[in-house]
C-alpha cells in the first residue's frame, strides 16, 4: 500500500521526522547501486580478463569499494590433491606467508570449517572462542577483530572460501556485510571458471602454437636437409655421368668436377694431386687457384697433400691446426707461415679405389670470412670417394680408348681368321641346339619306347585339367593299363627280352587310338592314355576293348610264343578335379579293382573304389601297429596220426582282430602283409612265438621234447640266400633241435617263383628241418615238385577233403598221390577234415595224416604256455 504524501500538508516537525527515513532509503538504494555496479564490474572481469591473478587483485578492489576489505583472501580445495591453494592472500599480519598448504593441516580452522560445512561465518573479538568451541574449529595466526567468511559453491559442492577481516577496532562488519559477500560469493564462481576456463584455453592455444612452431622449424630443417640432400644426390648423377663419358679430355674433365664441387661446398680454389707409378713424385693434373695461377710437378715432402697421403684420412687445416703440425714436424715451416699468412682454410681427402690410394683432391679459402665447418669435412669425405670412382673410370675409359686404337688394327688384321672361326661356331651352335633339343626330347620322352613319359603327361593332363573347369562340355578321359605275366617274360626270358615286349605293346597301344591322344609310359610295365575331346564314353569304352583285344595277342619274343594281358582302369576328367595326380591315382585305383575282378577288362573309375584304397591304406596301417604290438591272437592246430592216434605235429598260426572290422580273412590278411612288405616280419614273429612255445615244452620234458611245431613260410624267406641263413641263425640261437621245426611252404607262391627256391629249400632240409607242400592242388599241382623238391610232407588242399565223399575224381587223385608217395619219400597229409564220413573216406583209400575241427579244434598259445605238461592226445577211438 503507497501512502501519497504531499509536502504541503506536513508540518516541519513531521518533515523533520522523515528526513532519517529518506536517509535510510537513500542509503539502501545507494548500496543497491553499488551491487549492481559491483556484479556488472565482476562480470566485466570475467569477460575481459584471461589470468587469474588479475581477477582476484580486481575483486578485491570490487569488494573493497561497498566495505573495508583491507585484509582478503580466497582459498580454493583441490579434492584430488587434498590440499588447499590460496592463489590470492592480502593480509597486514601474514601477506606473503601463505601458497598452499595440506588439507588436513587447515580443517580444524576457520577456512576448514567453511570448506567442511559450506555454511558462511561471522565471527568477532567477542565471539571468537565460545564459536570456536561451539562450531569445532581453532584459530591460526593472529585473532581478528572482526571476520566474515563465505563459500565459494559450484552448485552443490563447496569448492573454496572467501574471507574478509579486520584488526582495527573502529572497522567492524554488519549483516549487510555478510548478505553482500554471500550475493557476490556466487557470481565470482561463475566469473573465477569463465576466466579459469579462458585461461587454459588461452594456455592450450599457446602450447599449441608453440609445437606448431617447433614442428614447422622442424619442416624447415627437414626441407633444408633434403634439398640438401638432394643436391648432392644430383651431385654424384653428375660426377656418374660425365665418367661414364668416353668423349672430352681429362681437363675438362677436372674442371667439371671442380665446378659441381663448388655447389656442394665453397670452393674457389680447387686442385688433384695424383702419385705416379713409383709413389715417389706428386702430379697435379688439375689445379685452380686464385692466387698462384700454376703448380709444379714435384717429388713427394711435407705438404698439406703429403700429410693427407699419410694419415689415409681427409683433413680440416686452418690457421690453428697447422702450427701444430708444423710443431709435430709433420708440415714444412713455409708451408705453415703461408696459410697463417693467408688465412687459409683448407680441406683434403685421399681418393681411394679398392683401398688403394692413388692421390689427394683439395679445396681452400683465403681470408677470415670464409672458414671450412666440420660439415664441410664430411661432406667433402663422402663426395671423395664418388670423386675417387669417378677419376677411376675416366682414366681407364681413356685408356682402354688408347688401347681400342690399338686394337682395331689388329681386330682388321683378324677379321678373316675369325670369319673362319664364325664358320666353325655356327656349325658348333647348330649342333648344340641338335643335342639341346635331343635333351629336351629326352627329358620329356621314355628313352625304351620313345613314348612320353611321366612329365610330359603329367604336364598334358594338367592343361586338360584346367580346359574341363573352364569349358565343362569339353571331354577327357585317363586309361590306366597294366600288363600281365611281364615279370614272369622278364624273369624267365630275360631284360632283353622284357624290352622288346614292352616296345611291341607300345606299337600294339598307339595302334589303338587317335592321333591326337597322348600315349606315355609311366615305368615298368605301366602305360598312361589321355583321350581328348570324345563325344560319347562308349568311344572310351571302344578304345579300351581294341587295346585289351591287341595285347591278348600272342607275343615272339627269342623265338619263343608269349601271352599277356591288360588290365585297365579308366578316370573320366570331370569338373571337379584340380591336379593331374588325382586323376592318375584314381585310374590306377580302377586298374587295380580290374585286376581283382580277373584281369584282361576295363573298370571306370567310382568313388568306392577310393574308399576301398583308403580302408586298405588303414589296414596296412593297423597291421604294423598290431605287429608292433605283437597283439594278434596266436593258435596251435595239431596234425595227428590216425594210426597212432597220436600228434605228427602242430601247425601254428595267427588270427589277425581288427578293432573295428573283426576278424580279417586269412587271404585278406596274407594279401596286405604281401602288398605292404610286411611278411618276412609276421613269418619272423611267428617264428619267435613258435620258438618260445618248443623253449617252454624243452623246459617241461626235462630233455629234448618230441614235440614238433610248424610255421607257414612265405616264398620271400627264400628269395635270397641271406633271409635264409638269417633264419637258420634264429633257429641256432634259440638252442633248438632244427627237426623239431616244421615249415610249410604254399604250393601256390611256389608257382611264382619255383626256379629260385630249390637252393633255399636244400639248405634248410640239410640243417634237419622238417619241409610241407601246403594247399597242393590248389594251384598248378605240377607233379615235378613232388619228384624235385625233398618235401617231407605233402598237405593236400581242403576243397579236395570236402568232397572226397561225393566226388570219385577228387578221391581218385587221392589215391593217386598216396600211390606214388612211397616211390618219392613223402606222406600224404589230409587237411581241413570237417567229420566222420570225410574222416572215413581218407583212412579207407590209406591216408593216415590229417587235420581239421573234426580231428581236433586250435587252442590258443596262452593256454598252451600256461600248461605244465606236455601235449598228449586223447584215445578217442
Amino acid at each position: 500500500m503507497t501512502n501519497k504524501i504531499s509536502a504541503g500538508t506536513l508540518t516541519e516537525e513531521e518533515l523533520r521526522e522523515l528526513v532519517p527515513q529518506l536517509q535510510q532509503l537513500t542509503e539502501k538504494y545507494k548500496r543497491s547501486e553499488q551491487i549492481q555496479r559491483a556484479l556488472f564490474d565482476i562480470s566485466e572481469l570475467a569477460g575481459s580478463i584471461s589470468e587469474l591473478s588479475r581477477l582476484y587483485n580486481a575483486i578485491h578492489e570490487i569488494v573493497g569499494e561497498f566495505m573495508n576489505a583491507q585484509n582478503f583472501f580466497v582459498a580454493l580445495y583441490e579434492n584430488d590433491e587434498k590440499i588447499v591453494k590460496f592463489p590470492y592472500f592480502v593480509d597486514e599480519f601474514d601477506e606473503g606467508v601463505l601458497k598452499e598448504l595440506p588439507a588436513s593441516d587447515l580443517m580444524g580452522g576457520i577456512t576448514g570449517y567453511i570448506l567442511r560445512s559450506g555454511n558462511p561465518l561471522v565471527l568477532t573479538e567477542e565471539t571468537f572462542l565460545e564459536q570456536g568451541k561451539k562450531l569445532g574449529f581453532k584459530s591460526f595466526g593472529k585473532i581478528p577483530i572482526d571476520l566474515i567468511g563465505v563459500p565459494l559453491k559450484r552448485g552443490n559442492r563447496v569448492i573454496g572460501a572467501m574471507v574478509v577481516q579486520s584488526y582495527d577496532k573502529d572497522v567492524r562488519y554488519a549483516q549487510d556485510d555478510l548478505d553482500l559477500l554471500i550475493f557476490v560469493s556466487q557470481h565470482i564462481v561463475n566469473a573465477l571458471d569463465r576466466v579459469k576456463s579462458r585461461e587454459l584455453t588461452e594456455q592450450t592455444i599457446r602450447e599449441r602454437t608453440k609445437q606448431l612452431r617447433e614442428i614447422n622449424d622442424e619442416l624447415q630443417d627437414e626441407i633444408l636437409e633434403r634439398q640438401k640432400v638432394e643436391s648432392l644426390q644430383q651431385a654424384l648423377f653428375e660426377i656418374s655421368e660425365i665418367a661414364a663419358s668416353i668423349e672430352g679430355e681429362m681437363s675438362d674433365f677436372y674442371a667439371s668436377l671442380h665446378d659441381i664441387l663448388a655447389r656442394l661446398l665453397s670452393a674457389p680454389n680447387c686442385y688433384v694431386a695424383m702419385l705416379n707409378d713409383k709413389q715417389d713424385y706428386l702430379e697435379f693434373p688439375y689445379y685452380s687457384d686464385e692466387i698462384d695461377s700454376t703448380i709444379e710437378s714435384r717429388p713427394l715432402g711435407h705438404g698439406l697433400t703429403e700429410y693427407v697421403l699419410r694419415s689415409g684420412r681427409a683433413e680440416l687445416i686452418d690457421a690453428s691446426r697447422v702450427k701444430e703440425l708444423a710443431d709435430d714436424n709433420e708440415l714444412d715451416k713455409q708451408t705453415a707461415e703461408n696459410m697463417i699468412k693467408h688465412s687459409n682454410s683448407w680441406i683434403g681427402s685421399p681418393l681411394i679405389v679398392e683401398g688403394v690410394i692413388s692421390g689427394v683432391i683439395a679445396v681452400q679459402t683465403y681470408g677470415e670470412t670464409a672458414k671450412y665447418s666440420f660439415r664441410d669435412l664430411e661432406l667433402m669425405k663422402f663426395v671423395s670417394h664418388h670423386i675417387a670412382v669417378a677419376i677411376e673410370r675416366k682414366r681407364a675409359a681413356e685408356a682402354i680408348q688408347k688401347y681400342n686404337l690399338q686394337l682395331s688394327k689388329k681386330v682388321r688384321e683378324r677379321t678373316d681368321e675369325l670369319h673362319k672361326t664364325n664358320v666353325y661356331l655356327k656349325k658348333q651352335i647348330e649342333e648344340r641346339k641338335e643335342i639341346e633339343l635331343k635333351l629336351i626330347h629326352d627329358a620329356h620322352h621314355d628313352a625304351l619306347t620313345n613314348l612320353p613319359n611321366r612329365v610330359m603327361f603329367n604336364s598334358r593332363l594338367e592343361l586338360a585339367v584346367a580346359n574341363k573347369n573352364r569349358y565343362p562340355e569339353h571331354n577327357f578321359a585317363v586309361l590306366f593299363i597294366d600288363l600281365d605275366r611281364f615279370k614272369q617274360i622278364n624273369d624267365s626270358l630275360g631284360h632283353h627280352a622284357g624290352d622288346m615286349f614292352l616296345i611291341e605293346v607300345a606299337s600294339r597301344i598307339a595302334k589303338c587310338i587317335r592321333a591326337h591322344d597322348l600315349l606315355a609310359r609311366l615305368g615298368g610295365d605301366e602305360f598312361v592314355i589321355l583321350l581328348d575331346s570324345f563325344d560319347d564314353f562308349t568311344d572310351v569304352e571302344e578304345v579300351a576293348n581294341r587295346i585289351i583285344y591287341s595285347i591278348a595277342q600272342p607275343f615272339t619274343l627269342e623265338g619263343k610264343e608269349m601271352y599277356s594281358g591288360a588290365s585297365i582302369g579308366i578316370a573320366n576328367v570331370d569338373a571337379g578335379y584340380q591336379s593331374a595326380d588325382e586323376l592318375i591315382r584314381d585310374a590306377d585305383a580302377a586298374m587295380y579293382q580290374a585286376k581283382s575282378l580277373g584281369r584282361g577288362r576295363y573298370v571306370l573309375f567310382d568313388t568306392s573304389m577310393r574308399q576301398k584304397l583308403l580302408e586298405e591304406l588303414e589296414l596296412e596301417n593297423e597291421l604294423r601297429r598290431t605287429l608292433k604290438a605283437e597283439s594278434f591272437d596266436c593258435h596251435v592246430q595239431s596234425v595227428l596220426d590216425f594210426n597212432q592216434d597220436t600228434y605228427l605235429y602242430h601247425e601254428f598260426f595267427v588270427r589277425w582282430v581288427h578293432p573295428t572290422l573283426g576278424k580279417i580273412k586269412r587271404e585278406q590278411f596274407w594279401k596286405i602283409a604281401q602288398n605292404s612288405g610286411l611278411t618276412l616280419e609276421v613269418d619272423n614273429y611267428m617264428l619267435d612265438q613258435a620258438l618260445k612255445v618248443l623253449s617252454h615244452w624243452k623246459s617241461l620234458s626235462g630233455a629234448q621234447s618230441e614235440q614238433k611245431i610248424a610255421i607257414n613260410l612265405s616264398i620271400n624267406h627264400l628269395s635270397q640266400s641271406k633271409f635264409v641263413n638269417q633264419l637258420i641263425d634264429r633257429v641256432k640261437a634259440a638252442d633248438i633241435e632244427p627237426s623239431n621245426l616244421v615249415f610249410e611252404i604254399d604250393e601256390n607262391e611256389l608257382n611264382r617263383r619255383a626256379q629260385f627256391m630249390l637252393p633255399a629249400i636244400k639248405k634248410l632240409k640239410r640243417i634237419g628241418v622238417i619241409l610241407v607242400l601246403d594247399n597242393f592242388g590248389s594251384g598248378l599241382a605240377s607233379l615235378s615238385y613232388l619228384y624235385s623238391y625233398p618235401f617231407d610232407f605233402v598237405k593236400i588242399d581242403h576243397r579236395f577233403v570236402r568232397s572226397v565223399t561225393r566226388s570219385k575224381r577228387n578221391y581218385s587223385l587221392i589215391q593217386s598221390v598216396l600211390a606214388i608217395s612211397d616211390q618219392l619219400s613223402f606222406k600224404l597229409i589230409a587237411e581241413g577234415i570237417e567229420n566222420k564220413d570225410q574222416y572215413q573216406a581218407l583212412f579207407d583209400a590209406g591216408c593216415h595224416y590229417g587235420q581239421g575241427l573234426f580231428l581236433e579244434p586250435p587252442m590258443s598259445m596262452k593256454t598252451i604256455m600256461n600248461r605244465d605238461s606236455l601235449p598228449r592226445r586223447q584215445n578217442v577211438s
